[in-house]
């Protein structure tokens, strides 16, 4: 078990830098909605949800095909790598000349048929960053592959630095100059704008170019020699990854970018800056899941030729969904002091924010299940049975697309919370029942639905029974864990003990 031992050291420095990264984020959030009203808040979270969706697209699925296309070609990995590389460029290059051409519609159409050139200017920034981004997708892949978790951190960490410094800079630092010098007011205004949401853009902007150079070493190491019939091979394998991993991402964000079109004027703007304040608090249970995939998905490509290797992956499930469990219930019982990040800039504000509150616990669930998806989701990448990921992510996504189409006008944000439950939860079930008869893995199932049933209910007591009473939750939730400890701690000693 040495070989789960370095999983999840690997996995261990995958989340630290995450949760790092993250908690520096997050600490923009309070800044955020004390800076602008909910409505402006809407804007960024629409501009950032537009930008998921386009990220897998640029990718093309390519990060996936990387790790599958190293186990095929292991020795001659060069090759993989420079022709990853080049289908990314490529397809960077056009989407980069499309939206210089149509910014201006573009835009247009964002801001509902109102020409804004702010809006125009917001089109272009995230052009230039979701190019920068993808240029980066191989390099940070093989950095994984290679097992090189120190130097990816340290890269992130720094992405995010530079995001956070600079969007202080402009929010924060040069308005207070300005009060604090009056002689520099006057250069400032010929060019500053006060609590202007393009800054928080050209920051993050920065911060993808910055990464980017830090990133020559590897990039500099890339041939641009495109070797036909391997990129076809790839694109044959990763075309239904990128249909599968954009269905996902329309399960994830269509609701942030439906929620301006059905629910008319401010109204709309004002429930998704609402809907995307309230998500900043839920997504610390995504931290988990996305250093978990950093860290398995090279590992499940690499370990799958071992011999008791779906018995390894069984057996990390069950301590995955152990370690997600936890987290949601710790955050659930602990909501009244994580509310106060969205405190807003007026008593109005703050309580326009915590009205969003309810559904976190859902939002939190929804991550768990879409962990236990992506853990499950091995089974189709190991195969080379890719269609099957396209088959489950669409069917989610047609979920997603019609519940939401039919609940969003009368129950706002309530009804994208349950709506991606539903979807995550289908998701999950046909993952499992076609994995099972075509690639069989021995998970626990029983157990992980046991951990996960005893969550749910230690979540609805504390939020529900106990009126959110931040004592009576946490003895709840340390019940939960010191119970979880009990059981587990005999498995844990043997693992610890084996090599």
């Amino acid at each position: 078990m040495s070989v789960l031992r370095k999983f999840a050291g690997q996995t261990a420095i995958y989340g630290l830098s995450t949760v790092i990264a993250r908690l520096l984020n997050f600490v923009l959030t309070p800044l955020f909605v004390r800076k602008f009203p909910a409505a402006v808040y809407g804007i960024f979270t629409n501009m950032y949800s537009w930008a998921a969706m386009l990220n897998a697209v640029l990718a093309f699925g390519m990060e996936t095909t990387y790790f599958r296309y190293l186990q095929k070609y292991e020795g001659d990995k060069a090759r993989v790598f420079n022709n990853s590389f080049i289908v990314i460029c490529f397809i960077s290059v056009l989407f980069l000349g499309m939206i210089s051409l149509f910014a201006t519609g573009i835009s247009t159409w964002l801001n509902n048929g109102v020409y804004d050139p702010d809006y125009r200017r917001y089109v272009i920034y995230f052009a230039l960053i979701l190019v920068a981004d993808a240029l980066a997708v191989i390099p940070f892949a093989r950095l994984r592959a290679e097992g090189r978790p120190i130097r990816f951190a340290l890269l992130k960490l720094l992405n995010i630095l530079t995001f956070v410094g600079c969007t202080l800079g402009f929010i924060v630092v040069i308005p207070q100059l300005m009060q604090t010098y009056p002689g520099l007011a006057t250069y400032f205004s010929g060019w500053y704008r006060q609590e202007w949401l393009g800054y928080v853009f050209i920051s993050n902007l920065i911060a993808s170019l910055v990464t980017l150079i830090l990133l020559l070493p590897e990039l500099l190491k890339i041939r641009l020699h495109l070797e036909r019939k391997l990129v076809v091979d790839m694109l044959t394998y990763s075309f239904p990854v990128l249909i599968a991993n954009i269905s996902f991402i329309i399960n994830e964000h269509i609701d942030k970018l439906l929620i301006p079109k059905l629910i008319p004027g401010d109204a709309g703007s004002r429930d998704l800056g609402i809907y995307g304040a309230v998500s900043k608090i839920a997504i610390f249970l995504s931290i988990f899941v996305q250093a978990f995939r950093l860290g398995a998905e090279p590992f499940f490509f690499s370990h799958a030729k071992s011999k008791n290797a779906r018995q390894t992956y069984a057996l990390i499930m069950d301590y995955f969904v152990i370690a997600m469990v936890l987290v949601m219930t710790g955050i659930t019982v602990n909501i009244e002091l994580l509310k106060n990040f969205i405190r807003g800039g007026s008593p109005a504000e703050q309580a326009e924010y915590w009205s969003g509150l309810p559904i976190i616990p859902v939002l939190l669930l929804n991550y768990v299940f879409l962990g236990v998806y992506m853990n499950l989701s091995i089974w189709y990448k190991l195969s080379d049975q890719t269609r099957f990921g396209l088959y489950i992510s669409g069917i989610g996504a047609v979920i997603t697309l019609v519940l939401n189409y039919l609940f969003i006008p009368q129950y706002s944000y309530v009804a994208s919370a349950w709506t991606t439950l539903a979807a995550y939860g289908s998701m999950v079930v046909l993952s499992y029942l076609w994995g099972n008869r075509r690639y069989p893995i021995p998970y626990r199932v029983g157990k992980n639905l046991s951990y996960i049933g005893v969550g749910v209910v230690v979540c609805w007591l504390a939020f529900i029974v106990f009126d959110r009473s931040i004592i009576a939750g946490n003895l709840l939730f340390i019940a939960f864990a010191g119970a979880t400890f009990l059981v587990e701690w005999k498995n844990i000693r043997v693992l610890l003990k084996s090599k």
